[in-house]
């Protein structure tokens, strides 16, 4: 399950971290991030994925 949320999480930033934390601050973030710049957006949701 892991490497479809990393997957989603390249193609779509917040999805992957949505199917990992939910409606949460993390998610927020990522939306901030992936609007501001494509490439923190990946980052960091490749990064809450493979936190947990």
């Amino acid at each position: 399950m892991d490497v479809i949320r990393i997957i989603l999480a390249i193609l779509l930033p917040p999805v992957g971290v949505f199917l990992q934390v939910g409606f949460g601050l993390h998610f927020w973030l990522n939306i901030l991030l992936t609007l501001l710049g494509y490439i923190p957006g990946i980052v960091h949701a490749v990064w809450i994925i493979a936190r947990r």
